[in-house]
């Protein structure tokens, strides 16, 4: 096998270090895909709503999609959870991802808030939309390292004494139709 054959094949499927570099390529797919989205709509879809709000309403559309797309990838890609149950998986990943999106939002907001106040950043030229993305940037790479990989990895990938319930929590929640022997519901 060569080099490169030999480098793909830990990088697809090793341990450590690799689903640690799985996971930064994961994180930047859905990190590019989160914050563009962001952008686009601080930027021309909610220009005429307050600061606050449009930050915040921003930033939670761009990690609605950017969420989506990484635990996609992850499942199959960086943490193998083929074998998981797609409905423990879904529901560990929802509550890391809710907890994500509450850090991002208000901390993106409270940073903000925190350098707009900061008048030397002002005198540099910084507007509303560059302090945004300063900030959305910043808080963003915190909480994708201590709190998302740290959590998916040890949990919502992972077999757990958790999984019975999430799943009967989501097919309370989401009940299904019951087929009759032939298949009709």
């Amino acid at each position: 096998m060569t080099f490169i054959g030999k480098a793909k094949d830990k990088l697809v499927d090793g341990g450590g270090i690799f689903t640690f570099l799985r996971s930064s390529i994961s994180s930047q797919i859905a990190s590019w895909i989160d914050m563009g989205t962001s952008f686009v709509f601080f930027a021309w879809v909610f220009p005429a709503l307050d600061s606050f709000l449009r930050s915040m309403l921003s930033v939670a559309v761009g990690a609605v999609c950017g969420g989506i797309v990484n635990c996609c990838i992850n499942y199959r890609f960086t943490f193998h959870a083929k074998g998981q149950s797609v409905k423990a998986v879904a529901f560990k990943y929802a509550l890391v991802w809710v907890g994500s999106l509450l850090l991002n939002m208000y901390g993106t907001t409270f940073v903000g808030n925190l350098l707009s106040g900061w008048q030397f950043l002002l005198d540099m030229g910084f507007t509303s939309d560059g302090i945004f993305a300063t900030s959305r940037l910043a808080v963003s790479l915190i909480v994708s390292l201590a709190w998302n990989f740290v959590l998916q990895r040890n949990f919502v990938y992972r077999p757990s004494a958790f999984d019975p319930y999430a799943i009967r929590i989501l097919n309370y929640c989401i009940p299904t139709r019951h087929r009759d022997a032939s298949g009709q519901s």
